[in-house]
């Protein structure tokens, strides 16, 4: 019966993805063996250990970039990695990808991040400097194949190779000779595209930019142009709601463009093929140079604004004052990061085990244990 049934699912991959995709039935596998099951394929079967681990139920508890205290609207880490999916799976499905796996990899891209975004991960690899640093993304790899428990007989979730090794792409790019996969390609690229789009909308929506600004950016101009062709009528609001809309919009299809063209050009058969070239999933031409002014202008005046740059930094002495506490007093954590202390040492525990906290519950151990 299981044979049969996953016959099926390979079959169907056969008939549905291109060549160039990364079909299910070539996995390179899953370090601990494990039983194959009848009705899911091995990325369907990741995919949900992801959904269902604790790690990523946390990530509704962290907030992108802006913290809780500027109000309820903007984005957590959860919110993000659900719309980064909605992208990636329009890009595999419109280039024949493995989409499993592309949903696998981006529900799996952000289970790294720390309390506070990147202030939180900036303080930790100040704690951990001595220790080598810390990343989000190799924590993502240190939850997926230490800390989370599935299994009485291995350690983490056991996922694939393919989704383990795409998240070590992230850590270190050079890492390896070969290119990644196209499904990481394309899960990078609408990442980097939801980023654009999302945070211009919370900073709008928090006060933080005024929408004249935006409209002396290339890529607004380019938006406002899509949607004067139009000839909708709208209203302020309706009209930057349609503004954000056509910025994730116009640049999914100059993607798709773009890729579409070149897998056309390249005729690889198969995922190995593809991987010998330098191709990349990603923007070209007009769009490429003003998403480049985009992101700038994001860095400038959002990302640098005094309001987000005060909280970023009342954030990274509260993490580092907890951390200080913890290492002094380790008894303070939870007895499976104790044992944990004993394989990876004790301050890099002590990360791991803020690195995993919600920034309510971070709030919480603060006020307990530091600001009494």
């Amino acid at each position: 019966m299981t044979h049969n049934n996953l016959q099926t699912i390979a079959e169907r991959e056969a008939s549905i993805l291109a060549p160039y995709a990364m079909h299910s039935s070539d996995t390179l596998g899953r370090r601990y063996d494990e039983q194959q099951q009848s009705y899911r394929g091995p990325f369907q079967r990741d995919r949900d250990r992801i959904v269902h681990s604790a790690a990523y139920r946390r990530l509704s508890g962290k907030m992108q970039v802006f913290t809780g205290d500027m109000g309820d609207y903007h984005r957590t880490r959860l919110t993000h990695t659900h719309e980064v999916s909605s992208i990636a799976r329009t890009l595999a499905r419109a280039l024949r990808l493995n989409e499993d796996l592309v949903e696998a990899l981006a529900l799996f891209h952000d289970i790294g991040h720390p309390p506070f975004g990147h202030a939180g991960e900036d303080a930790l690899a100040e704690c951990l400097a001595a220790e080598g640093g810390f990343s989000h993304n190799q924590y993502a790899l240190t939850i997926a194949e230490q800390l989370e428990t599935r299994h009485q007989h291995f350690p983490g979730l056991n996922l694939t190779e393919e989704v383990l090794a795409g998240q070590a792409t992230r850590v270190d790019k050079s890492a390896t000779e070969i290119s990644p996969l196209l499904e990481v390609q394309a899960v990078e690229a609408a990442d980097s595209m939801t980023y654009d789009a999302h945070d211009i909308d919370d900073a709008l929506k928090l006060g933080l930019v005024k929408f004249a600004e935006l409209e002396q950016l290339d890529m607004i101009k380019i938006c406002q142009q899509q949607i004067a062709s139009r000839g909708d009528e709208l209203g302020e609001r309706e009209y930057q709601r349609a503004i954000i809309h056509t910025l994730l919009d116009c640049q999914v299809t100059n993607v798709l463009e773009h890729t579409s063209t070149a897998l056309t050009q390249f005729q690889w058969d198969s995922a190995s093929a593809a991987r010998q070239s330098d191709f990349r999933i990603g923007t070209v031409g007009e769009i490429a140079k003003a998403k480049k002014q985009l992101e700038l202008f994001l860095y400038e005046r959002v990302y640098r604004h005094v309001a987000i740059v005060k909280t970023r930094e009342l954030a990274q002495r509260q993490i580092q004052q907890l951390f200080a506490v913890l290492v002094e007093n380790p008894e303070i954590m939870p007895a499976r990061f104790v044992e944990h202390a004993e394989q990876v040492g004790l301050p890099r525990s002590v990360g791991h085990y803020i690195a995993g906290m919600t920034d309510r519950f971070f709030e919480q151990q603060f006020l307990a244990h530091v600001s009494q």
